[in-house]
């Protein structure tokens, strides 16, 4: 068995937080990028899952994370624990990184508890805190605690989205368009599986990172939004029942445009059904496309095969984005290991911002459909007299 992995010179002890279940959880994929030193800053260390290592044992993925366990532990000497508390006191003269990827409802509890645990520097998932108050609170308590948080919002980092921004700003008047589909079965079950794992819902969990880009860069705010305008022929809202058997309301697929008052002019396409490529598009007025960039593109596409037989049965999304969610946890490694500034990488500020968006524009777009669903339904009505 591997002793307990320590870190080198210009290493990142890094704490993953919230593992999940491997082949589903984006804690796991994190896991084995740094465990296969795709992240030369970062040392995996220890891991914290109070689930699998308690109440979830049992259930389902439990199996298959005591396997995960197992071989962490054997062949890579990482340590794991039930939480945070539990952790080793920190050693002098090493960094710690606690890389938080649990569910967005307990991340202001493990934030305090990353800070106490004598984290320097922590990686939050998107989006940061079930609300904007409770994100404000959770900066306050880091800039207190002379902690710095950086988000893993890494289509910030994206190539596609380079290289739609760059076309587009050769171009006068191209309309940019970001494109996210996710690869769930258009089935009621399916769905409403979807809907209660993510029942923050689409705009604060699958199209958060569009909004991110949004906001750092086409200086979309609360207050700089003039207008928003639902695509109501392409956009749809469904209330179903997942797994627990209650209801849930969320999108399935949406598309919008926001015009800002400082001039500028996004739109955002999110389809929970629409594949496993995302890409963005710059567009004149009439509609004609102009550019389009996949994520992933032909370059990208033979590292997906490859990781496609590597860890059969994943999701599909981890392979298209693989390099940058290494990227990211690069550059945050290297801040809180060196002090490297993390170019390109989101703030907590910028996370502030995107949440304040997606809690003005949900109510906003399900107004716009309710309207398209109620003239639907009078239509109908009086079709029938």
């Amino acid at each position: 068995m591997a002793t307990q992995a320590t870190t080198s010179k210009d290493q990142a002890q890094v704490v993953l937080v919230g593992c999940g279940c491997p082949l589903r959880g984006m804690g796991w994929y994190h896991a084995v990028q740094m465990l296969g030193g795709e992240c030369p800053s970062a040392k995996l260390c220890y891991v914290v899952e109070p689930w699998f290592m308690g109440a979830g044992a049992s259930g389902p993925g439990g199996a298959e994370f005591a396997e995960f366990q197992k071989d962490a532990k054997e062949n890579h000497g990482v340590g794991f624990y039930k939480s945070l508390a539990d952790l080793p006191v920190l050693e002098e003269g090493v960094k710690r990184l606690a890389l938080i990827s649990g569910r967005t409802s307990d991340n202001p509890r493990l934030l305090g508890e990353s800070i106490e645990a004598g984290c320097t520097a922590i990686y939050l998932e998107k989006p940061g805190a079930p609300t904007v108050a409770e994100l404000e609170a959770m900066k306050a308590q880091a800039s207190t605690a002379g902690v710095t948080v950086l988000m893993g919002y890494n289509k910030n980092v994206c190539k596609y989205v380079s290289r739609t921004r760059d076309y587009a700003a050769t171009v006068d008047d191209g309309h940019v368009t970001f494109v996210s589909n996710n690869t769930y079965e258009p089935t009621a079950e399916s769905l409403g599986e979807c809907f209660e794992r993510n029942c923050e819902g689409m705009l604060k969990n699958m199209a958060i990172h569009e909004l991110a880009l949004l906001v750092s860069f086409y200086d979309v705010t609360v207050e700089n939004i003039e207008s928003v305008e639902v695509d109501k022929e392409f956009s749809s809202m469904q209330t179903l029942k997942g797994p627990s058997g209650k209801e849930w309301t969320d999108f399935d697929k949406i598309k919008f445009t926001i015009k800002t008052k400082t001039g500028k002019e996004v739109s955002v396409q999110a389809n929970r059904c629409g594949g496993d490529t995302s890409y963005a598009t710059v567009s004149q007025k009439d509609g004609k496309e102009l550019f389009r960039h996949s994520m992933p593109d032909e370059d990208d596409e033979a590292n997906v095969a490859v990781l496609e037989k590597k860890y059969p049965g994943a999701m599909a999304y981890f392979f298209s984005q693989d390099p940058d969610y290494t990227t990211v946890k690069e550059k945050v490694a290297a801040f809180c290991a060196k002090g490297t500034e993390p170019d390109g990488i989101a703030t907590i500020d910028i996370a502030i911002q995107t949440l304040r968006t997606a809690e003005f524009l949900v109510p906003e777009l399900q107004g716009q459909l309710s309207k398209k669903a109620s003239c639907f339904a009078f239509i109908k009505g009086f079709q029938r007299k």
